[in-house]
């Protein structure tokens, strides 16, 4: 599936802010503002308090070093009205006084030359020396503006993710599976209506949404109408039908599994539009069973279930070299043969022989992760 991105080639982290600014419309700038009062992105990585005060403290005792260093090499061309010469003290005492804009005027230029290197340099060095020391409250006042931008900025390039719908137990689940199968974690994003999971979700390192997720305008907030995969897991039935209705209307191509408790709405669920429909009261009761009957068996269909703990159930496309075998003569075990969306047993007579666009649905050896 090809992946398509509106996104701006990617620049040193400076630069594309300003890219994104600049080709941000007024309409994309609203919309972000709105966007970002639900949208939880996962946190930067920023430095402690204490080593940040510091960072901030040598910066601006480097530009005051600058400055003096400026004013002493040029010392003749200013003027003392105590003594008439300017020493090393008298630069730093006039770098200091000229920086923090408190300009006593005892020390003065008085030549052109020093006079235009306080015109071209000295002061440009002084504003950003009050840069430097009003940083923390400039880094407040434009906190909501770069929120707005890296909202922005993660609208245009998202592309064939995959929406998880209620990060509850079922929902935290299936991101477990889907990061154990190997789907990045900037490829997920989390919709749901309590501000506790979407916080949870956002400490997971996870993009998330706060909002129904019933509403056609949250599921856009998730960039769902882009989205390659839509996992659907409320709390309750009547939200999962209306969840997977909005989320179809939205999306026709993406592929939609929706997660129910009771058996009685699975029509009612595919009528909406799900592809795949898990009745998790059912499925555990199964389960139960089988534990009853045969602890290990229970064990190894858990170990199935859970990707990357020993044994992993997956399906893959058929390669070159297994067109025209038996699916027993794959390298790994295959229980089933997925032909024209119908599955076939690999005992079926139909799935003797593997045809090139087939998939196959096998057990292999859980490969370590890197």
């Amino acid at each position: 599936m090809s992946q398509e991105k509106r996104s701006h080639p990617s620049r040193p982290g400076g630069i594309s802010i300003l890219r994104s600014l600049w080709y941000r419309s007024r309409g994309d700038a609203l919309d972000d503002a709105e966007a970002g009062r639900s949208i939880t992105l996962p946190a930067e990585r920023t430095l402690p308090p204490l080593q940040q005060v510091l960072r901030r403290l040598a910066m601006a005792l480097l530009v005051l070093a600058v400055t003096t260093l400026l004013v002493w090499i040029d010392r003749d061309g200013y003027n003392d009205n105590a003594d008439g010469r300017v020493d090393l003290l008298d630069a730093a005492y006039y770098a200091t006084v000229t920086l923090s804009t408190t300009g006593y005027g005892d020390i003065t230029p008085v030549s052109d030359a020093a006079r235009l290197t306080n015109i071209l340099v000295i002061t440009p060095l002084r504003v950003l020396f009050l840069i430097i020391l009003v940083g923390t409250t400039l880094e407040v006042l434009t906190e909501r503006t770069r929120q707005q931008v890296r909202v922005h900025r993660w609208r245009a390039r998202m592309r064939d993710h995959v929406v998880v719908v209620g990060y509850g137990t079922k929902g935290r689940h299936a991101v477990e599976s889907l990061l154990g199968q190997g789907t990045p974690k900037d490829h997920i994003v989390v919709v749901d209506p309590l501000r506790k999971a979407v916080e949870a979700a956002g400490n997971d390192g996870l993009v998330a949404v706060l909002g129904d997720a019933t509403r056609t305008d949250t599921l856009r907030k998730a960039e769902l109408q882009a989205a390659a995969r839509v996992i659907v897991a409320p709390q309750r039935d009547d939200t999962a039908a209306l969840v997977t209705l909005t989320a179809r209307q939205l999306n026709k191509r993406a592929a939609l599994v929706v997660a129910v408790r009771e058996d009685e709405n699975v029509p009612l669920i595919r009528q909406s539009g799900a592809d795949t429909v898990v009745t998790s009261s059912s499925s555990a009761g199964r389960l139960l069973g089988v534990s009853v009957a045969s602890p290990h068996a229970a064990d190894t269909l858990e170990d199935l279930m859970t990707h990357g703990s020993g044994l992993d159930l997956i399906e893959r496309a058929v390669t070159e070299g297994e067109v025209g075998r038996s699916p027993r003569e794959c390298s790994d075990l295959v229980v089933a043969v997925v032909r024209r969306r119908k599955v076939l047993d690999h005992t079926d007579p139909q799935a003797a022989a593997l045809q090139p666009e087939d998939r196959v649905i096998s057990i292999r050896q859980s490969r370590p992760r890197g």
